[in-house]
């Protein structure tokens, strides 16, 4: 029988990761291919106007982001079926790492599951507007409305708090599962790392300004050398930033001395630091893990409850398990999840040790 084919829809170096980690866990069944996220169908000139009038500049489709995503299939001899035009295979399962933008025709004939990326935006009054008045979530230019679509047919979210969050925004509540996410589900582990500094406070940004949101960056930088309090800072920027204007800005407001780092794991900076400010980032999970006090735009305690499962860094295994029965299954999400019982997998309170993913080169967030 001719083997079953899987299509993984990628985009940051994170969500790259994740899917890498997956596929891995799926090719005894299957051969997995490659796309960057892209529109497809009666939703197909609306995307490509937005990428032409450069709305999308600075995201995850477009640019050196998508590049870079290009370069990791490459140098990993994965295969690149961009917008499935390339192969022209009939596919058996697609996995998305997102819903705000999908092949529409594909996932119409085809079964498909979501992996959750890892912290949502905000569901600011934009977002809102958004989705009360629009069926267009890319407008956003975000990831609050990471689920409004509803499209796929079964969700893997990374915690109970997430689980509930996907709910609200529309994803139906028969379509989720909680399996955490790979790159988010071993922090622990962390705390082994090569980074020689230690006992600073560190400071993650984002790139609001080139995602098209406000950013005071002065006041930021204020803010973060009051909680300093004298004691050594280091910046790390998130590499969707213009580095010469971060580096300038930080240059000019923050103390002396407070270092600059536009490259490197910010997750190893992250576990050595003494207590960790961000803005809107992922990252702030990776303190929380680790019981470093963490500043964020978010609400901090709401991060608590949305934090990922620490499972022993087992999710891709889980993930990859959803996959392979759901492709097998002949019905629904929704009915496939209610008979579904999975492998005996660690969970989040066991405490033992369990297996972890296939060794796969690490991009582990977006400020990675």
């Amino acid at each position: 029988m001719p083997r079953k084919k899987v299509l993984f829809l990628i985009g940051s170096p994170n969500q790259t990761t994740q899917m890498h980690q997956i596929a891995e866990l799926l090719r005894d069944e299957f051969d997995p291919y490659f796309s960057q996220l892209y529109y497809d169908g009666w939703q197909r000139p609306f995307y490509e106007f937005l990428i032409w009038s450069n709305v999308l500049k600075g995201t995850i489709v477009t640019g050196n982001i998508k590049a870079k995503a290009d370069r990791y299939l490459a140098a990993h001899g994965l295969p690149n079926d961009f917008e499935a035009r390339v192969f022209r295979h009939d596919y058996d399962l697609i996995v998305c790492c997102s819903d705000m933008i999908v092949p529409w025709n594909l996932l119409a004939k085809t079964k498909s599951v979501f992996v959750q990326e890892g912290m949502t935006d905000p569901l600011n009054l934009w977002a809102r507007f958004v989705k009360r008045f629009t069926r267009y979530p890319v407008l956003t230019i975000s990831t609050a409305l990471n689920g409004m679509n509803n499209c796929c047919d079964v969700y893997c979210v990374a915690s109970e708090g997430y689980a509930e969050h996907f709910r609200r925004i529309g994803v139906d509540a028969g379509k989720v599962v909680i399996t955490g996410i790979p790159n988010f589900d071993n922090i622990e582990k962390l705390r082994h790392n090569n980074f020689p500094h230690r006992g600073y406070v560190l400071v993650a940004t984002t790139d609001m300004r080139e995602t098209y949101r406000l950013d005071n960056r002065r006041k930021f930088i204020r803010e973060a050398t009051r909680i300093a309090a004298g004691r050594p800072m280091f910046f790390k920027f998130h590499p969707n930033e213009n580095m010469a204007r971060a580096t300038a800005e930080v240059q000019r407001w923050a103390p002396a001395g407070t270092r600059i780092f536009t490259e490197g794991n910010t997750d190893e900076m992250i576990a050595n630091c003494a207590e960790l400010i961000t803005q809107y980032s992922t990252v702030a999970f990776v303190g929380l893990a680790l019981g470093i006090p963490v500043h964020s735009y978010f609400d901090v305690e709401d991060l608590k409850r949305k934090l990922p499962w620490q499972n022993h860094g087992t999710s891709a295994r889980r993930i990859a398990d959803v996959c392979r029965r759901f492709a097998g299954f002949a019905g629904s999400g929704p009915a496939f999840l209610k008979q579904y019982q999975p492998e005996a997998f660690a969970t989040p309170a066991a405490g033992a040790p369990a297996a972890s993913a296939p060794a796969v080169q690490q991009a582990q967030s977006a400020h990675s």
